[in-house]
């Protein structure tokens, strides 16, 4: 991964533990996963909308 190994990875989230705060850092994680979450369900929703689309020009 990048040529990143464990111990590189604790020491950059120890750093930006420090920089920004864990309870800030895990308001971010959470705004990333719920932004993540509504991409998913728009791809889906736009994959059902070409399937009923293809069905209906057949």
């Amino acid at each position: 991964m990048f040529g990143l190994g464990v111990p590189e990875l604790l020491i950059i989230l120890a750093i930006l533990v420090l920089l920004f705060g864990a309870s800030r850092l895990a308001d971010l994680g959470g705004s990333m996963g719920r932004g993540i979450r509504e991409f998913r369900r728009g791809l889906r929703d736009e994959d059902a909308q070409a399937g009923t689309e293809n069905k209906e020009s057949k």
